[in-house]
């Protein structure tokens, strides 16, 4: 048996082993079982993913598994890489999720039955994707996928009604999504006569242009809604705050991947690649999704709701690679797409890892405090002193600053952006426009990225706590740190020795035809970049910190160590005790940013004063509320949502309850099919 078969083998066996164990397991046993299976599936996705990315080939055909058609399983080194992806989140989400329900919720909630049964099979969803070899395989796993996950957002329905929305919101666009994949697949499908993947691979050459063309935007837009690109991330933002945060993490750190997989799957595998106007297509949606993701994010004071808005941010900086990989291999530049393609796969791991981690530690923190408002927060550091440290390597991940593990990915879609046009030779005047402004796309994101996370854990973690939960704070269980730990061992590995991920993405690359196998990125401690002059090592850079900081500790030990002691207040300011008030908030800490893109965030003000009853002209206290809200949520949803409610309206009046109505729409519906299929034929 093969590492592939045996790793999937367990995520099998996991996923049905958790319908049974929801319905027969008692509520406290219920749910460590899940946390177990869960760890299961994602030991099964790593194994088998493992297993592609070495080289290993593996597929299977059960005739009776699926109604009239045939289930067709298989794995390459580009279903590999997303299974091994997936199955490293389950694994840490798992063993997080076991001590994440308190005693007084296993009776709902996140301990319900149903939530425990849903868990693993979403996991087991998600790494079985990757691994579909036919269209029906893969729109069965796909909806199973997104009813899975559903069911998970909706987990604490009953106590909070804002979970409902964002449920339906969720339900809405990810349905939406599937009705743009259904489209493209079966365009695809019925154009080439077969819905195997290999054969309509090999048979993609002979489609027309238009078809090729309407097959890729409908798959671009169906996974890019999945992705939460704009402007189809509306349901992001809602869902992810809302849902359990281990299920935020699986579903922000893995799922979101699965749309990026449906697009290098279509485009590059399976149509072999495309014009270039297709893929500066991706890259304007990506370099879009990037600055008005992480400028949400910056203005935002809910932890949650800020790292939803970066998961946009970082997929689209994701697009952005891929889209430029599209440009350059069109181009026949094959050498320099494949450098940036390993840099948006790179990235994509690297999200996965610090995404992990943060979503985990905003769960430790709700679980401890109750809070999600950083502006209520502070002085965590001292009362959570593992999980600070924690999410702080999370958030050095997420700036992109060294030695953080985004360091590495950022850096390499840097340097092919900025020197794409003096390799690609004579660029058309598109590309020669697109490139300068995708750098400065990039360049900006990550200058806004740094601000947004120095925000979030400076406000959130340290100075002084800002209300009585988080003065009350205490650390979570030691299986909510142990899951968070794992997630961060892989941002160490990922940031000190990225040379390890990208020895295998060279096969993930030989597996797209449209790039083929090239070794952009060399060395051994080094990385040296093979098609323009750069080179880089994450691993000094982190030695050269790490020194440069033991050397300053050492002078001040020496110097310091030689002047009497006194205590004093550090910032007195004429003061002589400091208080909460004195300190940033996150709301405050944001305030110049929204100014400056006051035009972009439009946000909302609001400040009540109240004056004492004596007298009008003496201030009692002044309260300053702001509220950024998602203008491409509210411009472009409310017109479609009418139209929505207006077919609606109409279909009612159509469902009169008639039955001899309902076999005359069905025979002229039967009608309308005979003609059409007799004046095609």
């Amino acid at each position: 048996m093969s590492l592939v078969s045996a790793g999937l083998l367990l995520v099998a066996v996991a996923a049905a082993t958790s319908l049974v164990v929801g319905v027969l397991a008692s509520p406290l046993r219920r749910a460590r079982v899940s946390a177990g299976l869960t760890c299961v599936v994602g030991l099964g996705g790593v194994l088998a993913g493992v297993g592609a990315l070495g080289g290993a080939s593996w597929s299977v055909t059960a005739r009776n598994l699926l109604p009239l058609s045939e289930a067709v399983f298989a794995v390459d080194p580009l279903s590999g890489l997303f299974m091994t992806l997936v199955g490293g989140v389950a694994v840490a989400t798992g063993i997080y999720s076991a001590g994440y329900p308190r005693t007084e919720e296993y009776a709902g909630g996140p301990a319900s039955r149903t939530v425990q049964m849903a868990l693993p099979m979403f996991a087991a969803a998600m790494v079985a994707v990757p691994a579909a070899g036919n269209v029906t395989t893969f729109l069965f796993l796909w909806e199973l996928m997104a009813l899975a996950s559903l069911v998970l957002v909706l987990a604490e329905h009953r106590s909070r009604p804002e979970v409902g929305r964002a449920g339906a919101w969720y339900a809405a666009m990810t349905h939406a999504g599937l009705l743009a994949i259904l489209l493209s697949l079966v365009m695809f499908s019925s154009a080439t006569g077969t819905e195997s993947f290999d054969e309509m691979g090999a048979a993609a050459s002979a489609i027309s242009p238009a078809t090729r063309s309407a097959v890729f935007l409908l798959a671009f837009a169906g996974f890019g809604s999945k992705a939460g690109l704009v402007p189809l991330h509306v349901w992001l933002p809602r869902a992810h705050p809302e849902a359990p945060s281990y299920v935020s993490a699986l579903m922000s750190a893995a799922m979101v991947n699965m749309g990026l997989y449906g697009v290098l799957r279509i485009g590059f595998v399976l149509l072999g690649g495309g014009p270039q106007w297709w893929w500066m297509v991706v890259l304007a949606i990506g370099c879009l999704s990037a600055l008005y993701g992480v400028l949400q994010a910056s203005a935002a004071s809910d932890f949650k709701r800020l790292l939803a808005y970066s998961t946009t941010e970082n997929l689209g900086l994701v697009f952005v690679g891929v889209g430029a990989a599209g440009v350059f291999a069109a181009g026949g530049d094959p050498q320099l797409a494949g450098l940036l393609m390993i840099a948006a796969i790179l990235l994509t791991a690297n999200h996965a890892a610090f995404k992990t981690v943060l979503f985990l530690g905003s769960g430790a923190v709700l679980r401890s405090t109750g809070l999600r408002d950083l502006d209520q927060m502070g002085g965590l550091a001292r009362r959570m002193p593992t999980t600070a440290v924690l999410v702080g390597i999370g958030a050095l991940g997420a700036s992109g600053l060294p030695p953080g593990n985004g360091f590495v990915s950022e850096w390499l879609l840097l340097q092919g952006l900025i020197h794409s046009l003096s390799a690609a030779g004579a660029p058309s005047v598109a590309v020669a426009i697109a490139m300068p402004l995708a750098v400065g796309a990039v360049a900006l994101t990550a200058g806004l990225a740094v601000a947004t996370f120095v925000k979030a854990f400076g406000v959130g973690f340290l100075a002084r706590p800002r209300s009585a939960e988080a003065m009350a704070a205490t650390e979570v269980p030691p299986s909510m740190r142990v899951g968070m730990g794992v997630a961060v061992v892989a941002c160490v590995v990922l940031a000190l020795a990225p040379l390890a991920m990208i020895r295998p993405l060279e096969r993930v690359l030989a597996a797209m035809p449209a790039i083929g196998e090239r070794e952009p990125v060399h060395g051994a401690a080094e990385l040296h970049l093979s098609a323009i002059a750069g080179s880089m090592s994450p691993l000094l850079i982190a030695l050269g910190l790490a020194g440069g900081s033991l050397l300053v500790v050492l002078l001040l030990r020496l110097v310091g160590g030689r002047q009497p002691r006194r205590a004093a207040l550090v910032w007195g300011c004429g003061g002589t005790r400091l208080s909460p008030r004195m300190q940033y908030t996150a709301t405050a800490y944001a305030e110049p940013l929204t100014r400056v893109f006051d035009d972009v965030l439009r946000p909302e003000h609001d400040v009540d004063i109240t004056h004492y009853v004596e007298s009008r002209y003496l201030v009692e206290s002044i309260r300053y509320r702001q509220r950024v809200s998602d203008r491409i949520e509210n411009r472009l949803y409310p017109p479609l949502l009418a139209v929505a409610t207006r077919w609606g309206s109409v279909a009612r009046r159509l469902q009169n309850g008639s039955v001899h109505r309902y076999l005359a729409y069905g025979l002229v519906g039967l009608l309308v099919v005979l003609v059409v299929v007799g004046v095609t034929s």
